[in-house]
């Protein structure tokens, strides 16, 4: 059971598409864990969270975590498939409780309230992939598997 957790092929589509989340998901999740690149940092992420959007202290800590150390997990392929689950699914809640509201559209003229939620279809459409398929070539997860298999 362990090892069709891990289990992955060989495919470049895997590595492509588990890079490119991790790489474009670790920024989001430095803003709030470290107060990198314009980020509030840890403290005022949770109380906005939990304070301002009424989400409770674990979910909020959980959103933190993944955008964070899930999308850091996703470069190497380690646990590919529970790391773009979590991805997908904070990206599915993001745009219902924030993003919805704005329409489809990103807001590239700034004229907006706010920004609308093809980003983050795309983001769960990445995550949702990497559930079915795995972490594919060069992953951890896929060593992992190779390991098992003995």
């Amino acid at each position: 059971m362990l090892r069709k957790f891990f289990v992955t092929d060989k495919s470049p589509a895997g590595l492509i598409l588990r890079v490119v989340l991790g790489c474009v998901m670790f920024p989001h999740g430095a803003q709030k864990l470290f107060g990198w690149f314009g980020g509030r940092g840890y403290e005022a992420t949770i109380r906005g969270f939990t304070g301002g959007m009424h989400i409770p202290e674990v979910l909020a800590i959980l959103v933190v975590l993944t955008e964070s150390f899930g999308a850091a997990a996703l470069v190497p392929g380690f646990c590919t498939r529970l790391a773009a689950l979590a991805i997908a699914v904070d990206m599915a809640v993001a745009a219902i409780l924030v993003h919805l509201k704005h329409g489809f559209f990103m807001n590239w003229a700034g004229t907006a309230k706010g920004e609308g939620f093809e980003y983050h279809l795309l983001m769960i459409a990445i995550g949702l992939a990497l559930v079915i398929k795995g972490g594919g070539l060069w992953s951890v997860d896929g060593a992992i598997a190779k390991k098992l298999k003995r």
